[in-house]
């Protein structure tokens, strides 16, 4: 989705900075919340949903921790801590409320234009690997938000659930596998699309492609200065807005450095880009359905944890196999290589430097993955499909992820693998920094923006916003009845009977 939009209104009540799924569903949050603001959004590149949203660009996980290994580590004692995928979990119910909301409003027309039920499936071998997902699945299963997951070693069982694992596998391995059939394979590109058509459709909202935002500053009345380049026509103008959002992605912490605010000093950015194998052969693409997690190698980041996906663009199948990590100075995809050299402030540089030298491992790690040739990449891709061929698979470059560095007084700096939102603290500015779980808690991240920003405001759209999430100051964990009936209803509105 493009515009070509000619409005020039010098000043707006809300300027949101980036085309991607978080500028869209805080900007769906504020339309229905006060529907009397304008809204201006500036997009540097030719349409919406290019960068980090973009189908190709993601795993499409709806990210609810049933699969993924890396939320629920393994303490000392061999127990498992399931409390960052109990959070995680909880996350996505509110995504999924938010959604089902715009479908019972028509602002969607139907979730199955971006969601598809997909079961999700965690895959491990080696005797140490099996006790671990047995404790996992224990643990979790117990749990409201994971009702319904299963466990197995029976080999034939997971012949069953998913044959091209278990085609040709070799003999007396031990192997486990969870499923559970709540997962979803989403399509952020789509839905994000699909929140700007909306959007552009109600008054005082205007969408501004091929705009990039080149400075914001503070103006002597306490509103926002943008100065936006219009790359199309090569002109300037500036746009006045009492409240800004840097939902760039990778983009956002260079335009966040440039408010000067107290809270953006300190701050650095690590990227890592991503790569994928896709599936070329309709016939291996059949076979599979399922998002198939495994345990990440030593030294990797959050978001190379290998999985074989399942995925479904455009109502089109897919199958990919990744991410396969990787290094580059570019804040995104289609971002210049300075992106890191611009970035090192006096005020971070001592963080930087500290994470520099206390990830040795990571970035062992990250020049490994740049060395595969593809045998290499096709190898690590037999431990989940043993008898895959070269021929079937093509590499595709996916998107790139800046994950936050931050001052430590311990360490001097750390490197966080999560998202966070940083504000001013009169909650005139916002940006969003880090990478996963990313898309997939885009509605709960954005209420925190709106309690950041808009705390005098929220008595006033308390109501409202339990209508739109109906969970709305409660937790679910804490309420089986709620999570139950919230779960059925959802599962109904955005039509995902079980995978």
């Amino acid at each position: 989705m493009s515009s070509t939009t000619t409005d020039t209104a010098s000043s707006v009540d809300v300027v949101l900075i980036g085309g991607g799924v978080m500028s869209a569903t805080l900007g769906t949050l504020l339309r229905q919340l006060q529907p009397d603001w304008s809204i201006s959004i500036f997009e540097r590149m030719d349409s919406v949903a290019e960068e980090s949203s973009n189908a190709w660009n993601n795993a499409g996980t709806g990210h609810s921790a049933l699969c993924e290994l890396n939320y629920t580590p393994q303490q000392a004692d061999g127990s498992v801590d399931i409390s960052k995928a109990i959070n995680v979990n909880e996350q996505f119910q509110v995504s999924r409320q938010f959604w089902t909301y715009l479908v019972e409003q028509n602002i969607l027309a139907s979730a199955r234009d971006f969601l598809t039920p997909v079961p999700h499936m965690s895959f491990v071998w080696g005797d140490k690997n099996v006790s671990f997902l047995q404790a996992r699945y224990k643990a979790l299963s117990a749990h409201p938000l994971f009702s319904g997951m299963e466990f197995t070693q029976d080999q034939a069982q997971i012949a069953q659930w998913a044959p091209l694992i278990m085609r040709n596998r070799p003999a007396g391995q031990n192997l486990a596998v969870t499923r559970s059939l709540r997962g979803t394979d989403v399509n952020f590109g789509a839905l994000t699309r699909l929140l700007f058509t909306y959007l552009v459709s109600t008054p005082a909202c205007t969408l501004h492609t091929k705009h990039d935002v080149h400075d914001i500053r503070r103006d002597s009345d306490g509103r926002w200065v943008i100065k936006v380049q219009d790359t199309r026509l090569n002109t300037e103008r500036e746009v006045k807005a009492r409240f800004v959002f840097i939902g760039g992605g990778g983009g956002a912490l260079p335009l966040l450095q440039k408010t000067g605010i107290p809270e953006s000093r300190g701050v650095g950015g690590f990227p890592v880009s991503g790569q994928f194998l896709r599936c070329t052969n309709p016939d291996i693409i059949a076979q599979h359905h399922a998002k198939i997690y495994g345990k990440a190698s030593v030294g990797a980041p959050p978001m190379s944890v290998p999985h074989l996906d399942t995925r479904m663009i455009d109502g089109t199948p897919a199958l990919l196999f990744g991410p396969y990590a990787g290094f580059s100075t570019r804040f995104l995809k289609n971002g210049s290589l300075m992106d890191l050299p611009r970035s090192i402030r006096a005020g971070n540089i001592s963080a930087m430097l500290a994470v520099a030298r206390d990830n040795w491992p990571l970035t062992k790690y990250l020049i490994e993955q740049v060395m595969q040739s593809h045998n290499d990449r096709i190898k690590a891709l037999r431990d989940f499909i043993p008898d895959a061929q070269a021929k079937d698979w093509e590499l595709v470059v996916a998107g790139q992820r800046v994950q936050i560095i931050k001052k430590d007084a311990k360490k001097g700096g750390v490197l966080q693998f999560g998202t966070e939102v940083i504000s001013s603290a009169d909650g005139s500015v916002a940006a969003l920094l880090g990478a996963s779980p990313g898309a997939s808690t885009a509605a709960p991240i954005m209420l925190t923006v709106l309690k950041k920003c808009f705390a005098s405001k929220l008595p006033e759209w308390e109501d409202k916003l339990k209508q739109i999430i109906p969970s709305y100051g409660q937790k679910l964990a804490d309420n089986p009845a709620l999570c139950a009936q919230l779960f059925d209803k959802t599962t109904s509105v955005l039509g995902l009977k079980e995978a």
